[in-house]
C-alpha cells in the first residue's frame, strides 16, 4: 500500500479493559487486581498494540471501588512501569453501587487523563440537567478525555439529544457502543453494531465498540472494516477466537492487531490516539 493511500486511513485506536468491575483470580487466574499486575498487564498490551486502558479498581475485598486514592495508586503503577506510553482511562461506572454525584466527584477529585462515562447512568430520566452540563463543561475545559457509553440505539438518541441542547457540549466525541448487552446469555455479533451506526448515521464521532463472549474478535474486525475502532479484554470476554481461553489479555489485543493489519490498518500509538481523541 503506498504513502498516499495509508495517509487516508484512520489509525485504530485498540484499548483493553483487563479485568473490569466484577471478574476474579476464580474467572481466571491471570486476571490483573492489584496496581501492580495492571502495570505488567499494560506493559504486555502495549507491546501487542493497545493504545488506551480501560481502568477498574477493587476495593479490600475485591469488589469494584470508585475510590480516588485506589485509582491513584494504580494510576501512578502503571505510569512508573509504561511512562506515557498507553492512555489510562478510569471508569465512572456505578455498578448499581454509586450515585452520579458520587461519580461525578469521583473524577473531579482524580482528575484522570481520561474517563468513561455512562450517559444512562449520569443522565438518567428526571437527572439534574445543569448540575451534569457543568461536570461535562469542566471535563472538556481540563483536557481530560472522555468516552461517553451507550448500550443500545436508545441511548445513542438520547446522547445526542444531549449534544443538540448544549448539555454535552463535546462537537466530536468519542464513544462506546457496548454489544448484546441485552443479547441472550450477553453473546454479541457483530450484527448487533447495525442498530448503532444506523442511530448515529451522519454525526461527527470516533467510535469505539466492545462485545461479550468468543465473537469479540468478529466484532471488532468488522468495526475495523467500518473504520471504527475496539475495546478487548476480560472486562467482557476471555475466549480466543477459536473458543479457547485466552492465557491474557495481551493476547486478545494480538489476534485484533493481526486481523487488523491483515485489512492494511495502521494502529495508533498513544500519541497517536491522544491526537485523533484530542479535544483541543
Amino acid at each position: 500500500m503506498n504513502s498516499v493511500t495509508m495517509k487516508s486511513v484512520i489509525p485504530l485506536v485498540i484499548s483493553v479493559a483487563p479485568n473490569g468491575a466484577r471478574k476474579i483470580k476464580i474467572d481466571h487466574p491471570s486476571i490483573p487486581i492489584e496496581p501492580r499486575e495492571l502495570a505488567i498487564e499494560a506493559a504486555a498490551c502495549v507491546e501487542k498494540g493497545a493504545a488506551m486502558i480501560h481502568l477498574h479498581v477493587r476495593d479490600a475485598g475485591g469488589g469494584h471501588s470508585l475510590d480516588a486514592c485506589g485509582y491513584q495508586t494504580a494510576i501512578n503503577a502503571i505510569r512508573a512501569e509504561v511512562g506515557q506510553r498507553i492512555i489510562i482511562q478510569i471508569t465512572s461506572e456505578a455498578v448499581g453501587l454509586y450515585q452520579p454525584q458520587e461519580q461525578i466527584a469521583m473524577v473531579r477529585e482524580v482528575r484522570p487523563e481520561a474517563v468513561s462515562l455512562a450517559i444512562r447512568e449520569l443522565c438518567p430520566p428526571g437527572c439534574d440537567e445543569t448540575e451534569v452540563a457543568n461536570f461535562f463543561a469542566w471535563i472538556l475545559s481540563e483536557r481530560i478525555m472522555p468516552q461517553y457509553i451507550m448500550f443500545s440505539a436508545a441511548e445513542v438518541e438520547q446522547f445526542l439529544s444531549l449534544q443538540n441542547r448544549g448539555i454535552i457540549p463535546d462537537e466530536h466525541p468519542f464513544v462506546l457502543f457496548v454489544l448484546g448487552r441485552y443479547s441472550k446469555n450477553q453473546r454479541s455479533s457483530p450484527r448487533d453494531l447495525l442498530p448503532f451506526l444506523i442511530a448515529s448515521e451522519g454525526v461527527p464521532m470516533e467510535w469505539s465498540m466492545c462485545a461479550f463472549g468468543a465473537e469479540e474478535a468478529r466484532c471488532a474486525l468488522a468495526a475495523i472494516a467500518l473504520d471504527g475502532h475496539c475495546r478487548v479484554g476480560f472486562e467482557n470476554n476471555m475466549l480466543l477466537a477459536d473458543g479457547t481461553m485466552s492465557p491474557n489479555n495481551s493476547a486478545l489485543v494480538a489476534q485484533v492487531r493481526d486481523g487488523a493489519m491483515l485489512m492494511h490498518k495502521p494502529i495508533a500509538d498513544a500519541n497517536i490516539a491522544r491526537a485523533l481523541l484530542s479535544q483541543e
